[in-house]
């Protein structure tokens, strides 16, 4: 961390924010490709199981 103390107050701010952003983004396409994901799955798909017992009543 001797790196990290060596810069101004000001870069050590615009650093750290910097980080978080990069944290907020990873986090935040992590959980779109999560949920997208789980979308699809068979028991999830309200508009496939419907045609699919539409067809079985017919």
């Amino acid at each position: 961390m001797e790196f990290f103390d060596s810069l101004s107050n000001t870069t050590q701010i615009f650093v750290v924010f910097i980080g978080l952003a990069i944290l907020f983004i990873l986090v935040f396409f992590n959980n779109k490709k999560n949920k997208d994901k789980l979308y699809h799955r068979k028991r999830r798909n309200f508009k496939d199981n419907y045609n699919a017992k539409k067809k079985t009543k017919e």
